[in-house]
């Protein structure tokens, strides 16, 4: 298989954590979403995937998987131990509603083409930007923490004693917060399955600063 991965890129992150979980190994191709405008935008990207976005995974066979929870739950269903995904509907629920809280109402919200957006399309200075990400990641962290502290099924890690699929997104959200300098005392219960995951071998593995394609600052 074959990741086009971003070091930066939250969503590429995630399939990094899921594919280390797993145990699997992932040649990685590097698409830098900065220089010459971002590599995305490229033609021989844009075949790959038409929307310009990391990340995708071509497997064995050629095809091409995009959106990081579809590949997510491929992997799952092709390489189901260790699960991202608990055993019963009523869990399964659970966590897919607690990783789209973050992937699908907080993230794409302060992507980096929203961002781009924000200050060249609408002429926002950078501590507008600024207010305006951390507004979306108080917004979700704030109902995530609310959920976890309160609902039986959290455990040590997002739902019971072993990392998965919610705990896969958390991850890399947390990482852009800290980015941006969002307050985080505010969030105990979050803060803490963070704390647990990145002690993990696998969350340790797929963070930005081990990636090849790493830079500085």
């Amino acid at each position: 298989m074959k990741l086009h991965t971003y070091w930066r890129s939250s969503s590429a992150y995630r399939v990094r954590i899921g594919l280390a979980l797993k145990g699997l190994a992932c040649e990685q191709v590097p698409v830098h979403l900065v220089r010459d405008g971002g590599e995305q935008h490229a033609e021989a990207y844009r075949a790959l995937n038409p929307q310009s976005l990391i990340p995708a995974l071509e497997l064995d066979d050629g095809t091409v998987l995009t959106q990081s929870l579809a590949i997510l739950e491929y992997l799952d269903e092709v390489h189901p131990e260790p699960a991202l995904l608990p055993a019963d509907p009523a869990g399964r629920a659970r966590v897919r509603a607690l990783a789209q809280l973050v992937a699908a109402d907080v993230q794409p919200l302060n992507n980096l083409r929203v961002l781009r957006h924000l200050k060249r399309g609408l002429g926002l200075g950078q501590d507008a930007v600024n207010r305006w990400y951390r507004h979306w990641v108080a917004t979700g962290f704030t109902a995530l923490e609310r959920r976890l502290a309160a609902e039986a099924q959290t455990g040590d890690f997002c739902h019971g004693d072993t990392p998965g699929l919610a705990d896969v997104v958390l991850v890399p959200q947390v990482y852009n917060a800290q980015r941006f300098d969002c307050p985080l005392d505010r969030y105990p219960v979050l803060m803490a399955i963070h704390e647990r995951c990145v002690a993990l071998p696998a969350f340790r593995a797929a963070a930005p600063e081990a990636q090849p394609d790493a830079e500085d600052g």
